[in-house]
């Protein structure tokens, strides 16, 4: 049989780079070949390429219907956005093909949908993926198979008026413990724009009015949602992917950053496109009041592939664009990296009761849903068990002068 005479079976991507996997994008090319290795003649029906690409999500649920009696509810949806299907090799009219022994290479080439493709994902309740599997069908045999993901991604371009647009806000809060009031808090923070490339380091400008009786402690996040939508119902996963911690603010004391550095680790771009899953990103700047809940104030981040530039054409190919935006994925990490703070530790008492429940009917966040088709390789590194965010030192690489360090106030 030819199973018995079948050496390697394999499939090879095209890719500019050795030891380097392509990535494609909408509207790319997908070539490469399947390589057969014989070591005998044997005969063949056919040998047909089958590429397809999915957004899926699942998960389940427990449920009670009384005091004795629960089940298991489950959530699933999936999105296509690739199905292609190419024969190349096969006789006529039903007719075997003698291979002889040795290495044969099958070449194919097919290319990608015009239509917006969604990035490569991998997350706890669902995944986007894209791959290319080849049968191989022989008389007298069992189908051999063979499967290859690739990776997409879909070009963020941060140079656009919306990503380059500021980002700023005020909030404030009455401290209060029991029936006692400590006095107000309010922080004003803003950054020079909304998207961002891994890499870059996002200067904070903010200042942190604490007319309280008690010290304050300003701190910065970058924080990740994962959203996870189906049957009109979502799941979401939050963690924090990088910190920046402020100096103490003393009572009835202000304290200003002029342009604090909080870097962003090698995560995964935005996920813009796609109506069942979503990776969005946010910049929360929050005070610590102790005895009290936390007071945060929340900028939206757009993690981009294409970095800024002050010149040059914003229609240069993808695969020049890779070549820059891809240096994230060669990140040096430290060998004993620092983790990130629980998300529980960044959102405030409030967020938390609020979100305990993961499964929300889409109902009731109407207007958080309304622009998901208008906002949010390898998306891998969402999952910190694949690649934890470096260590952020607490120096501050933008020193205050003496005359502009935190000063006291009456409020």
């Amino acid at each position: 049989m030819i199973f018995d005479k079948l050496k390697k079976f394999d499939i090879v991507f095209d890719s500019p780079e050795v030891d380097c996997p392509p990535v494609f994008s909408s509207r790319d090319v997908v070539s490469g070949r399947v390589v057969v290795d014989l070591s005998g003649e044997s005969r063949v029906e056919s040998l047909k390429l089958h590429a397809e690409g999915f957004a899926k999500v699942h998960w389940t649920e427990s449920r009670s219907a009384g005091s004795s009696t629960a089940y298991t509810q489950n959530y699933s949806d999936e999105v296509e956005y690739l199905n292609r299907r190419e024969v190349l090799l096969q006789a006529d009219n039903g007719e075997m093909t003698v291979l002889p022994a040795g290495r044969h290479e099958f070449p194919f080439s097919f290319q990608l949908p015009e239509e917006t493709l969604v990035t490569s994902f991998e997350g706890k309740h669902g995944s986007i993926r894209y791959w290319v599997k080849v049968k191989l069908h022989r008389p007298w045999a069992t189908v051999k198979k063979i499967k290859k993901d690739f990776t997409v991604i879909e070009p963020i371009d941060i140079n656009t008026p919306a990503f380059l647009a500021p980002q700023a806000g005020t909030k404030d809060k009455l401290a209060r413990a029991w029936y006692r009031n400590f006095g107000q808090v309010s922080i004003t923070a803003k950054i020079d724009r909304k998207g961002y490339t891994p890499g870059e380091v996002i200067p904070v400008f903010a200042e942190f009015d604490n007319c309280t009786s008690r010290s304050v402690v300003p701190k910065a996040y970058i924080t990740q949602t994962q959203t996870f939508i189906a049957r009109g119902t979502m799941k979401q996963k939050r963690a924090v992917v990088g910190t920046l911690s402020g100096d103490i603010v003393g009572a009835r004391c202000r304290e200003t950053w002029h342009g604090r550095a909080i870097k962003i680790p090698p995560v995964g771009p935005s996920i813009l496109q796609c109506r069942i899953i979503k990776v969005e990103y946010m910049l929360k700047v929050c005070v610590d009041v102790p005895g009290t809940s936390k007071l945060c104030l929340e900028l939206p981040l757009v993690i981009g592939t294409i970095p800024l530039h002050p010149f040059g054409s914003r229609t240069s190919s993808v695969s020049s664009q890779y070549s820059v935006n891809l240096e994230w994925l060669r990140m040096a990490i430290p060998e004993q990296p620092e983790p990130p703070p629980d998300y529980s530790s960044v959102v405030t008492e409030e967020e938390a009761e609020q979100r305990n429940n993961a499964v929300v009917p889409l109902a009731q966040h109407a207007e958080d849903l309304s622009g998901i088709l208008e906002r949010p390789l390898m998306a891998f590194v969402q999952e910190f068990r694949f690649r934890p965010p470096p260590v952020y030192s607490e120096v501050d690489p933008n020193p205050q002068p003496l005359n502009m360090r935190p000063r006291c106030m009456t409020c």
